[in-house]
């Protein structure tokens, strides 16, 4: 009887961990079309965390007309390197402008994300290209969106529309379909585990 129940169990496990192979590389097919944006705050104080809120509405206005023309996450990537110091200083204005002295630090980085929810939007977990820009300390709770395909600050139509364009039907499908938050979660999950034997 415990040997039935051992082989009971492993068969589960690798039931699951088959279905979620296939389901954990599409995930990584989203987060190689998507260029996001990550804001840290100095600090959890109130005032800190409106200054982050300040500068993340000023960056989306100042980045919305460099992506109109990219059609895709490398162009929207090389728009930002090739922009990075005017969008530095351009969050640098908005503290400057609100009375703090915190320095600000903007860099594309490679990073690793858990499963966020956004508007009607999943994005699940993995390592995504990111613009980064660390107010102060950078201690304080962060703020992210989508920067490319830019569903940052467009409306549902248009966020859809971009989101259309950008992944292929499975891709747009996992991103947009709630029934797979249970997958989400154990992606996430392997993913944790696979990283404790690197």
């Amino acid at each position: 009887m415990k040997l039935f129940i051992k082989s009971a169990c492993v068969a589960f496990v690798l039931t699951v961990i088959y279905s979620i192979i296939p389901f954990q590389a599409q995930c990584t097919d989203i987060s190689n079309e998507v260029f996001r944006l990550h804001i840290l705050a100095n600090s959890d104080s109130e005032k800190d965390q409106d200054l982050k809120m300040k500068v993340r509405d000023t960056v989306l206005e100042y980045t919305k007309s460099l992506f109109e023309n990219a059609s895709s996450k490398e162009e929207a990537e090389e728009v930002v390197f090739d922009n990075i110091e005017e969008i530095n200083a351009v969050a640098k204005s908005v503290v400057m402008e609100n009375g703090y002295n915190y320095p600000v630090k903007t860099e594309i980085t490679n990073m690793y994300f858990t499963t966020r929810y956004y508007d009607s939007y999943t994005l699940p977990s993995g390592m995504y290209d990111a613009l980064r820009i660390t107010i102060g300390s950078g201690n304080g709770h962060n703020w992210w969106c989508v920067m490319y395909p830019s569903i940052c600050i467009s409306s549902a139509v248009e966020g859809d529309k971009k989101a259309k364009e950008t992944f292929d039907s499975s891709q747009y499908d996992i991103v947009k379909n709630e029934q797979y938050e249970y997958k989400f979660f154990i992606v996430e999950l392997f993913e944790n585990l696979c990283n404790c034997f690197r």
